[in-house]
Formats: C-alpha cells, structure tokens, sequence
C-alpha cells in the first residue's frame, strides 16, 4: 500500500461533493492506497477576519501574517476546516484522523525569508511523519492543517501547497493538487502534461500567476526531490481522483523530461 497526498484547496471545499470524500475512501478500501490529506482554508480566513476587521494582504499568493492574523488563521483551519473534512470522511464511510502540524512537530518551520514582509508566513524545515504512518498503518485517513512550529514553539503559517509537497516528499508520494481550476491554463486551453522546464519559463513569463504561482513552486520542489508525480486537478470533475488514479487525462500532469501537452 503505497502513500498519496491529496491537497484540498480552501477555495474549493465548501463546493466538494460527498462522492469527492467516497472517492478517497475507495481509494483505500479499493485501491490499497494510503490517502492524506492537507488543506488549506483561503476563503474561511478572509471570511473571519472580515467580520473581525482585521485588515489583511497578499504577497506573491501568500497571506501577510500578523501574530493577529496567525491565531485567526490557526483557529480556522486547524479547527473549523479541519474538523469539516474529518466529518465528511466519516460521512463518507471512511475513519480520518484530523491533525496540524503542530501535532508531534509534523512540521517544523521556519522564517520564509530573513525580511519580515510577510510576517509569520513560514517554509517547512523538516517533517516528522511519524504519527502520520502510524495512523494510516491503522486504517484511517490523516487530515493535517498546515500549521508549523519551530523548536521555541513559535507557530508558523505554511501555505496549503508547500506544506502538502514537504509531506509528499517525506513520503515519496504522489502529490494531487484538488483545486477549483481545471489545471495550469496557456492561452486559455489546458496543458494536461508540462515538463519541470515549462513550469520554469511558464513562472518566468507570468503565464503561472496569483495563487497558481505557490503550486507550480511546491510542484517543483516535489519532483527534484525524488516524487514521480505531480496532477493539479478540479475537484468537481465527476470521480476526478478514480480517473487519475486509473490513468484517464485529467488536470495538469508535471513529470520530468516530457513534451508539452494541451488537453482537447
């Protein structure tokens, strides 16, 4: 039984299906596949800050965080979110298991960068996967929020897509991206297989933007460390991750060392 992250994306949760969730359960029981999930929570955080008036921006698809931001954004996803999907597994037939990275020191973070534009926006150091093995050795799904902590235990916003490319490469998983667009888009059609040199020039000439900016980048941390693959798909595709996992086209493909394919 092999592993596979599978990355919700907050701007899609609240539209899933529960035959998205039934799917990750078959994935298991009929697949022999050993699901995890990471999400974000994008959409939830803006809604709650919003009604707090707390004012907050983006920088490069990534939220500035304030230590203010960061407990609004810590409530949310490891607790609302998190708490959602764990609910809908089980609704879905499935056992789940909800964590952060917190939780053990699944994620160990640290500052994105030496400049404090971004506030308390981090970047995985190190994983622990250790309880999230254990876990999926006993049969359930782990749902992990992508809240670091370093060793002075100070916390750390980590975005959905780093957060869910340090795991799959701790596990030498497959990485599937489930967001609410079909796939990286040039000249409005869908590339279905990109080598990791058109995601380079793709960034380079801003045809990848905004928030697809973050996927691509963990995309390609995952496959120069040793992942064989990566999809980004719409998780509104009808039985989207069956299809995937039985070999149909669908979403964006990024392997190494293939020619430039756009989906008819």
């Amino acid at each position: 039984m092999g592993y596979l992250v599978i990355k919700c994306g907050g701007s899609i949760l609240e539209q899933l299906p529960i035959s998205f969730f039934e799917n990750i359960v078959s994935l298991m029981k009929d697949q022999q596949l050993k699901p995890i999930i990471v999400h974000g929570g994008g959409p939830n955080i803006t809604q709650l800050l919003t009604q707090l008036e707390i004012h907050s921006t983006f920088h490069e698809g990534l939220r500035v965080t304030s230590n203010e931001v960061l407990d609004i954004v810590e409530m949310v996803l490891s607790g609302s979110v998190n708490k959602s999907i764990v609910r809908q597994i089980i609704a879905a037939g499935g056992m789940a298991f909800g964590l952060s990275g917190v939780d053990g020191m699944l994620l160990v973070g640290k500052p994105i960068s030496s400049t404090s534009e971004l506030g308390y926006v981090g970047k995985i150091e190190s994983v622990n996967p250790r309880f999230v093995k254990l876990l999926a050795e006993e049969g359930a799904i782990p749902v992990i929020s992508p809240i670091a902590i370093d060793g002075d235990g100070q916390r750390w916003n980590i975005n959905g897509d780093i957060a869910a490319a340090a795991i799959a490469k701790a596990l030498c998983a497959p990485l599937y991206m489930v967001s609410d667009v079909p796939g990286i888009l040039k000249n409005g059609q869908v590339l279905s297989q990109v080598s990791i040199s058109e995601v380079e020039e793709l960034l380079k000439d801003e045809t990848i933007s905004g928030g697809m900016i973050p996927k691509a980048q963990a995309a390609l941390e995952c496959l120069r460390s040793g992942v064989e693959e990566v999809v980004i798909i719409n998780g509104l595709e009808e039985n989207g991750l069956i299809k995937l996992i039985n070999g149909m086209p669908i979403g964006t493909k990024i392997m190494e060392d293939i020619t430039c394919k756009i989906s008819q």
